[in-house]
């Protein structure tokens, strides 16, 4: 059998039935046509390429509520974006908890939804599959508004310390044992 995210998900569900897997995932959001938007799927491709055994990874270009059935399951989440705040230097890279976007958190329809939204929405509905802990990686962007599948320069070498910002994460999820 081909060990997927999509199929280890499902088969960890079912076999632990609401208990989380020993294992994190690291999802990549963005477009890969949206210029620096591209910067999130970029770093989760390049954590794929370590082959790292306990860890998912994933490249998808959804928002909102479909977040939840990605996250779903596992011990630990790592959601890596593009975030444009104007408050760095492009490039930038930042580390959040959810609660970090708390005063985002709204009463919307769902296809409006962020997802910080969506993760509060996940524990309110059952907080038994939703990951223990969950952290953003966010890298300031520069553009988000060009259609190219070229970053700009700056993003594009955030890519390695974005990486590397994940790892240090992992490492940390994974304690002193050395396991997710």
């Amino acid at each position: 059998m081909i060990f997927t995210a999509t199929n280890y998900r499902k088969d960890a569900l079912e076999a632990n039935m609401g208990k989380l897997a020993d294992r994190a995932v690291v999802i990549g959001l963005g477009s890969p046509i949206m210029c620096d938007d591209a910067v999130g799927l970029e770093v989760s491709k390049a954590v794929e390429a370590l082959g790292l055994p306990d860890v998912d990874t994933l490249q998808e270009a959804i928002g909102g509520l479909e977040i939840i059935p990605m996250i779903s399951g596992y011990r630990f989440a790592i959601i890596v974006d593009a975030i444009l705040t104007g408050d760095h230097v492009p490039g930038t890279v930042l580390i959040f908890e959810p609660e970090s976007f708390d005063c985002t958190i709204a009463d919307v329809p769902a296809h409006d939804m962020n997802l910080a939204t969506a993760i509060r929405i996940g524990r309110q509905m059952d907080n038994s599959v939703m990951p223990e802990i969950i952290r953003f990686v966010a890298i300031e962007v520069e553009d988000l508004q060009t259609m190219s599948e070229v970053m700009t320069p700056k993003v594009a070498a955030a890519v390695g310390p974005a990486k590397n910002a994940v790892l240090h994460l992992l490492s940390e999820f994974r304690g002193p044992a050395g396991n997710c």
